[in-house]
């Protein structure tokens, strides 16, 4: 039986609970847990840093303590031992600033810092400890700035509320968290797909031959992760000779060292042990490993390295640089530190990296041998998910890192400069300390807000940007689809192959197959699964190590070890054992058996990797996996009908079936609850899915989130700068039961449209669809667009110039007149013309500010603007003391009508300074527009095309009318073939006044789904296939052929035609060249380029080419000589005398003037010389950019010459 949790939602439409539930929110925790379930990955992971014992910590114990010498000169020596190390990093919740000294309520909610346009952030506290020589630790605490934090994480004032406490908060009663505010703004770390850590992968990558003559392209990776969560990637390198070499990243350079010294450097050991770990019994026959083992420990003989002491003093002498070390450290405690550091960091005992590090130079030789292939790292099975909590863990600890690398810096600065320090003086330290940079809040800020990763190593990380995104609520669905979607890096995305993009097999259950976009992200952008969850802690594995043993398996400290133990047994990497194949299956089956049964300590979400031998297949092994960030899911274990909890590297060598039909005894271990688990939320959205092409429902999952939908219930406290709303959302007849699941009728997405399918009026062809007027005039389809503006800021002015400054203030300077004398001035009607405007002018206002801004200079709500109108007025006090000014800001819509919604006044942080900025949110009403994009739930996208009078709409026999009319020849080349079935559910379903389930994988070919919906329809009354008789709504006569006609749900998409209309006559040019400027809010033009020429030249519109290619671009006229046919030398005469014309004369082809010729036939230039001739110039018509072409070619000495002809 399974567990509560997935007992099947149904698809009711509980009209009465959902009402109850949004007037009386529960007290106690959430109706729709699933939506909880959705983001915790993301709020959890924030969670670990800051618990106690948390990632934090672990990042302060990983740092460890640094160390310099405050003695002057080039003995580094010299001097004081200053020992500095981090004792406690601790992360506040969000409060007033210390300054402010009126607020009662210190606490800062995120609604408050929406409504500010601030970052909702909490204190970053340190502890640092300070030694001298061998004296006492002493403790000092610093203050390093303000960090974001996560909303309903542990360091948020909404942890743990219920949805009634959230309302009384002015959030949403399912508020999920999971994001941050920067400045105003919600903002989401992205989850990244990153190569599995702590699993050794062979790999055969083409770049590895480019590190050198003698590389091959074959390697083994591992990516190791540290307890707190940073990385570190090794790798072997497999050469032509058989040497191998290993490789790894440094503060982003690469370093190379044999593979045999790190061996030697790990444990004390010799050769003969090293051949005898590398060589199984099983392979001495084996000539390939042999020869090449054999190589491997000749090479290194030159190194004339033998003890692992000799090993660690020649790595600390050659990486002591590298490793920036305290200075008194000897060379084998930099070769220890260089092995704690790089070398398979996830591992603590030398002994266990020793036994891993031979695990992986047998697996690169099989891997050279052709025994075993190279694993896949685009496959989810190597793969898994870097949460947004463990990155923010991972930049904080490296700035706090720097932060103490900066503060021994400034010791030797200050040392070499002369100056004693006296660390026992609490302001000798202070005084140190305030030298530094400290404001380690600020790089996190940067970080949310940009997105991009500053930072001196890289963090192992393949990319610098690209970390972060706007968690946007256009609607609901596209806002809890940022908290499922798992991005595989930037840097794939400009990679030319499209191997990374191939949906797998492997990621059944994991990734959506549906869920990506269409276009450039296609395949590197993916969504989870709906059941798919994320680990976010390590498992407790304490008592697998008895169960192992009890099982059979060999301990890796035997020796020798038995000749039939091959395969190895490794836990999160680390081998633990080992046993032979025959027995590794039955390990891997008892252990899931126990594991699912809930008994030997075995925890649920154990990842059982067995891997079993093949012909060249993958590397056989039983891998054991119980750490973070790995995707699992639920699936049902049928030897005890319990859920087990399967992992994506475990389940390619599982039988799971899909539904129960397809179980086969004896093979089967697994079945699915449900074959829609392998969906995301969005997908899932998707009424019968599985009756339509695969592109189409890639469509919808776009389109279902750019619909006008209900982004929320607190639009009132939210200031997001554009946001859309519909006005007349309803409830689908047509649902999947987790619409329920997920309280999607919270977030209302569109309207239930009778929908007619029918070639009818010429206007619904290219996917354009017809509106009945009727409908529209009920309110189909209308929406909202909020947007908001930030005026004033000039208490937020950074800028630091010096001498007198202005002050800014909103609202009249002189209020009191302005209240007294305008109301009387407004009201007097009798007042008119050039004397009311008079009057107005002396009080320094104009009449037509008061239309929208009140008395005291701000916008009134519900007040009626359009573009040029004044919102608020201000003025500025001059430190020179001249008189004051009122000034109005304008309204700067795009010549769109607007209601003043909200003005929310935004007091400076400084209680002593007056306002100096304020919010107004405008609300501009949107009724669908001819232009304006629908789309039905299936990728059937188009735009409204006209707004077809009712009486002239065709009718059926019962007198309905269809709300909408598409094309028949939208379907056949598209193959929606749901959106038939949709229409014949939602007739069916309004007919008997219930909801329909549109689970896809629900009907076959003998319970079909025309059969379900059209005997429901058949006892309506109405015909079996959803086909009705239909008359002319002009003629009134019956139409040949029955329609097909149905209800479908429709969604209003954002794309709408008042924001991308573009009309243009005349307007701003480039300065340049006298061109039309680009860019619609610019007021540019639209670029006719040189294929739209060539349509125009074979359609023979000569006169139109002209127009667009001349009149309306750089039009001018200009004077040029017919004889020299050039524009440069012709100018204007200068007047001599009054009532003399200024005539264009050629200086090139005229001659100096000698005094005797006749007064008229002489002109005068700019420099009062004379000349004649010249004459022979005319005005003609060119391009602008044709005589910016002629100034640039004489600028090169390259003269052009014009032929005028009459």
């Amino acid at each position: 039986m399974a567990p509560a949790a997935f007992e099947k939602p149904t698809v009711a439409f509980s009209t009465l609970k959902r009402e109850q539930l949004f007037r009386h929110p529960p007290r106690d925790k959430s109706a729709f847990p699933a939506l909880i379930e959705a983001v915790k990955p993301h709020i959890d992971s924030f969670n670990a840093l800051t618990k106690e014992g948390g990632l934090l910590d672990l990042a302060r114990e990983d740092i460890g303590i640094k160390t310099t010498y405050d003695g002057k000169g080039p003995d580094i020596l010299a001097g004081n031992r200053i020992s500095l190390r981090v004792d406690k990093i601790s992360i506040g919740t969000s409060k007033v600033s210390d300054r402010d000294k009126n607020s009662l309520k210190r606490d800062i909610l995120p609604s408050e810092c929406r409504e500010r346009h601030s970052t909702y952030r909490g204190r970053l506290s340190v502890k640092l400890g300070i030694k001298v020589n061998d004296g006492k630790w002493i403790t000092h605490d610093r203050e390093c700035g303000n960090v974001p934090i996560m909303l309903r994480s542990n360091r948020c004032h909404l942890q743990g509320l219920s949805p009634y406490d959230l309302v009384e908060r002015k959030e949403e009663s399912e508020e999920l968290g999971g994001y941050f505010i920067i400045n105003g703004g919600e903002k989401l770390i992205r989850m990244l797909i990153m190569p599995r850590r702590n699993h050794p992968m062979a790999i055969v990558r083409p770049s590895f031959a480019n590190r050198g003559a003698s590389y091959t392209n074959m390697g083994v990776q591992i990516r190791c992760v540290r307890p707190d969560q940073t990385s570190q990637t090794n790798v072997l390198h497999y050469l032509h000779d058989g040497n191998v070499t290993f490789r790894f990243s440094w503060r982003k350079q690469e370093y190379l060292v044999p593979v045999v010294m790190i061996l030697k450097a790990l444990v004390e050991t010799n050769d003969r042990e090293i051949f005898d770990e590398l060589v199984s019994l099983k392979d001495r026959e084996n000539s390939f490993i042999t020869d090449r083992v054999e190589l491997l420990l000749r090479t290194y003989k030159a190194q004339q390295l033998y003890t692992q002491t000799e090993t660690l003093q020649f790595l600390g002498d050659k990486f002591r640089v590298v490793m920036r070390v305290a200075p008194d450290m000897t060379d084998v405690e930099v070769g220890k530190y260089f092995l704690r550091k790089v070398v398979l960091v996830h591992l603590k005992d030398n002994r266990d990296k020793f036994r891993l590090m031979i695990f992986m130079v047998r697996k690169l030789y099989a891997l050279a041998e052709g025994s075993c292939c190279p694993d896949n790292p685009d496959a989810v099975q190597h793969q898994e998910t870097l949460l947004g909590g463990f990155l923010y863990g991972m930049i904080l600890k490296e700035k706090i890192e720097e932060y103490l690398e900066s503060i021994l810096a400034e010791i030797r600065r200050q040392a070499n400069a002369g100056n004693t320090i006296d660390f026992t003086s609490k302001d000798s330290r202070t005084k140190i300390l305030s030298k530094v940079n400290e404001n380690i809040g600020q790089a996190m800020d940067y970080f949310l807000a940009t997105g991009n990763l500053a930072s001196p190593t890289g963090l192992d990380m393949q990319q610098v940007s690209g970390f972060t995104v706007g968690a946007e609520k256009i609607n609901f669905y596209r806002f809890i689809s940022h908290f499922r979607c798992v991005h595989r890096g930037s840097f794939f995305a400009q990679l030319k192959t499209t191997t990374v993009r191939k949906l797998l097999p492997e990621s059944w259950g994991f990734l959506c197959p549906v869920h990506t976009p269409d276009g450039s992200p296609c395949g590197l952008l993916n969504h989870l699964s709906h059941k798919c969850r994320i680990t976010t802690s390590t498992s407790d594995t304490s008592g697998l190590m008895v169960a192992l043993a009890s099982l059979g398996a060999v301990s890796p400290d035997t020796c020798p070890r038995p000749l039939s133990a091959t395969q190895c047994i490794q836990l999160d990497g680390k081998v633990v054992g080992w046993c032979s194949p025959k027995n590794a299956k039955v390990i891997a089956q008892t252990l899931r058996y126990w594991k699912v049964e809930g008994t030997h300590k075995i925890p649920l979400d154990l990842e059982i990797g067995y891997v079993p031998e093949s012909h060249a297949g993958q590397y056989p092994g039983l891998y054991l996996f119980s750490q973070e960030a790995r995707m699992i899911r639920p699936v049902k274990y049928l030897p005890l009908e319990k859920e087990d909890q399967v992992g994506p590297f475990e389940q390619p060598y599982m039988t799971i079936a899909v539904n129960e039909q397809e179980i086969t005894p004896g093979e089967t271990s697994h079945v699915e609850y449900d074959p829609t688990n392998i969906l995301s939320i969005v997908a899932n959205m998707t009424p019968f899915s599985d009756f339509n092409q695969s592109p189409r429902n890639m469509y919808q999952c776009q389109m279902g989130k750019q619909a006008m939908g209900t982004p929320g219930t607190a639009i009132a406290s939210r200031t997001d700068n554009k946001s859309y709303r519909l006005q007349t959302g309803q409830t689908p007849i047509v649902r999947s039961p987790l619409y329920n699941a997920y309280g999607l009728d919270n977030f209302p997405n569109g309207m239930n449209a009778v929908v007619a399918v029918i070639s009818y009026t010429g206007y619904d062809m290219d996917d354009a669809m017809i509106m009945s007027k009727s409908a529209h005039e009920r309110g189909f389809g209308h929406g909202t667009v909020y947007k908001t503006a930030i005026l004033g800021g000039w208490d937020r002015d950074k800028s630091r110039s010096s001498g007198p400054k202005s002050e800014k203030l909103f609202g009249f300077y002189n209020k009191v007149a302005v209240e007294q004398t305008v109301p009387e001035l407004l009201n007097d009607k009798t007042l008119v013309g050039d004397a009311r405007r008079r009057a107005f002018r002396e009080l320094g206002v104009k009449e037509e500010w008061f239309n929208v801004v009140d008395f005291d200079g701000l916008p009134k709500p519900g007040a009626f603007v359009q573009k040029g109108d004044a919102v608020a007025i201000f003025h500025e006090i001059k430190s020179d003391g001249s008189a004051p000014v009122n000034r109005p800001y304008f309204y700067k819509g795009e010549a769109e009508d607007a209601y003043i919604e909200e003005v929310r006044l935004l007091a400076n942080e400084s209680p002593e300074k007056p306002m100096g900025t304020i919010s107004v949110k405008y609300r501009i009403p949107r009724s669908p527009n001819i232009g304006d994009k629908f789309s039905s739930r299936h990728g059937q996208k188009g735009v409204l095309s006209q707004k077809w009078p009712t009486t002239d709409m065709p009718f059926s026999e019962s007198g309905m009318q269809p709300d909408i009319i598409i094309n028949p020849h939208a379907f056949p080349s598209r193959m929606t073939i749901g959106m038939f079935v949709e229409s014949l559910a939602g007739k069916s379903g309004s007919l008997h006044g219930i909801p329909q389930d549109s689970t896809p994988f629900k009907f076959d070919e003998n319970h079909t789904a025309a059969d379900y919906f059209g005997e429901q329809l058949r006892l309506a009354g109405y015909n079996y296939h959803g086909n009705e008789p239909m008359y002319s709504g002009i003629t009134g006569q019956e139409l040949h052929a029955d329609i097909y006609i149905g209800l479908v749900y429709y969604q209003r998409l954002r794309h709408m035609v008042n924001d991308k209309y573009q009309v243009r006559s005349t307007g701003p040019v480039a300065p340049l060249t006298h061109q039309p400027i680009k860019g619609r809010k610019k007021g540019g033009g639209i670029r006719v380029g040189e294929m739209e020429r060539d349509s125009l030249l074979a359609h023979g519109a000569a006169f139109l080419l002209q127009d667009r290619l001349f009149n309306c671009s750089d039009y001018c006229t200009t004077t040029m000589c017919r004889d020299c046919g050039s524009f440069l030398s012709t100018m204007p005469t200068i007047r001599r005398w009054e009532g003399e014309k200024a005539r264009a004369r050629c200086r090139r082809c005229a001659k100096r003037a000698t005094g005797f010729e006749e007064e008229l036939r002489c002109w005068e230039d700019g420099e009062g010389v004379r000349w004649v001739g010249g004459e022979n110039t005319t005005v003609v018509a060119v391009p602008y950019v044709l005589k910016y072409l002629d100034v640039e070619l004489a600028a090169m000495g390259i003269g052009m010459k014009f032929n005028v002809a009459p």
